[in-house]
């Protein structure tokens, strides 16, 4: 940052949002320049009368306002020169090197929150050959591209696992491919982790990662995750997860929190990290669709409380909570890869950019469902359906544009928008009132990591690219 220019005034060089706290005490946020500190009312003061260009009482050289300016310059507030908002790149058409799978919709539990309300009606099936051909394009698109890697994941509008004869032949056919084109192979699944002894020796020796839906304590993950016969599927999960933790399997954990499961989110993720060991938990409120669409809202205060004790317990053992949209230090215009060219395939052989959108009965299937096989070995997309979507981006949002958690949230999800407002202009939902609370923690955490003074992470690249979202990373 180049030294001001002497006699010229000072200019505001950041986009910031004062958040109060108590009594005089302001949270002060840049999110662009990765910057936050506690001030009092005098330097928010000094920063609303350099935003609106009232600078005779600070200009460089004068004596009041001299300490204060050179705290904010190390800071990149001001006289820094222009921000450089979150950007991506699209190919003309998309070019993945990963493919998710949605295997089938058919499912061996019958969750009472389920957004997919998974096991009802005719179940879909994914054949090993339209597999075969999501592999081919991805393979084709690394080695066209000059990667070394390539990545296939299972999941679905139900259980991957029920329809194992396309998982294991398809990872089997993804392995030759990858070696025939000395390509490097990642594979992972989304399950609910109610597996035979057969599939559990497979998965644990052929796969290199799990995300597991367990919500905690067995009574409070037997409420709602039971079999088609009403029993709880709390034993085979805990099982799964001991044999994961004996074999140093890599794996994730989602938990799901409904209404009535609040009072005990912090005693679940105690449970938890108190008897397993996943590189990951993650919790969410249930989604109010499909088989939940009637239940009560858990996108409440008392969730955002219950989250906060949660997350201090987690930390008490070495882990972190995390919450999907809740990530500050993050630059991005995009919640999701759903705008920003997922690659997922349905049993019927559609292409979808969102995992909550798995077969063309979905509701929301005209919007997400952009592609699909051409028949010959390729796949052909609706270039409209890929530019619709690639708009869907935070800055678009006029409900956004005053929110200090848009550049991080990146406009959350658009499924779960779409869903509260149908086609209509987005005006915020329950879940940004949690999105704000969370990422307003992070920001102090990080101030307070930093020695308490302040935070500040020049950002290495403005480019955020987020594949995963709070439903991939768990199959709900």
């Amino acid at each position: 940052m180049d030294a001001p220019e002497a006699g010229k005034p000072p200019v505001l060089s950041a986009e910031i949002f004062v958040i109060p706290l108590e009594a005089n005490r302001f949270l002060v946020y840049a999110p662009l320049r990765r910057a936050a500190f506690v001030g009092n009312a005098g330097v928010v003061n000094l920063l609303a009368d350099l935003r609106e260009g009232r600078t005779e009482g600070v200009k460089e050289g004068a004596d009041s306002g001299d300490e204060a300016l050179e705290f904010l310059r190390r800071l990149e507030i001001v006289d820094a020169g222009p921000e450089t908002p979150p950007h991506e790149t699209f190919a003309d058409e998309p070019e993945p090197t990963s493919v998710t799978l949605f295997l089938t919709t058919a499912c061996n539990l019958r969750c009472t929150y389920c957004y997919a309300a998974a096991g009802e009606g005719e179940a879909r099936h994914m054949p090993p050959e339209l597999a075969r051909r999501g592999v081919d394009f991805v393979v084709g698109n690394a080695v066209r591209r000059g990667e070394d890697h390539f990545e296939v994941n299972f999941h679905g509008g139900g259980e991957p696992a029920r329809n194992w004869p396309t998982l294991t032949e398809t990872l089997a056919y993804a392995r030759r491919q990858a070696e025939a084109h000395g390509l490097n192979l990642t594979a992972y699944i989304a399950t609910n982790a109610v597996f035979s002894k057969m599939q559990l020796d497979w998965v644990v020796a052929n796969l290199d990662g799990a995300s597991v839906s367990c919500d905690g304590l067995p009574e409070v993950h037997d409420a709602n995750r039971v079999t088609p016969g009403g029993k709880g599927s709390s034993a085979s999960v805990l099982h799964t997860l001991r044999r994961f933790d004996a074999e140093n399997f890599s794996y994730g954990i989602r938990m799901t929190v409904t209404a009535a499961a609040i009072p005990r989110l912090a005693d679940s993720v105690e449970f938890l990290c108190a008897n397993f060991h996943p590189g990951q938990i993650q919790a969410e409120p249930a989604y109010q669709i499909g088989r939940g669409a009637v239940a009560p809202s858990a996108e409440t205060e008392a969730f955002v409380s219950a989250f906060r004790e949660a997350q201090a317990r987690a930390r008490g053992h070495g882990q972190e909570l995390t919450f999907s949209a809740a990530r500050a230090g993050t630059l991005t215009r995009h919640f999701c890869a759903a705008t920003q060219d997922l690659f997922a395939i349905t049993p019927s052989g559609s292409v979808s950019s969102c995992y909550e959108v798995f077969d063309e009965s979905s509701p929301r299937a005209p919007i997400f469902l952009y592609g699909a096989h051409d028949g010959e070995g390729g796949w052909r997309f609706d270039q409209e359906k890929i530019a619709f979507l690639r708009s869907q981006s935070v800055d678009r949002r006029a409900w956004c544009a005053g929110c200090f958690a848009r550049w991080s949230c990146g406009g959350d999800c658009y499924h779960k928008a779409l869903a509260v407002h149908g086609g209509g202009e987005f005006a915020g939902t329950e879940r940004c009132d949690i999105i704000r609370a969370l990422t307003k923690d992070q920001i102090l955490t990080r101030i307070a990591e930093a020695g308490g003074v302040f935070w500040h992470e020049a950002p290495t690249d403005a480019v955020a690219v987020i594949e995963g979202c709070d439903c991939v990373s768990c199959g709900e």
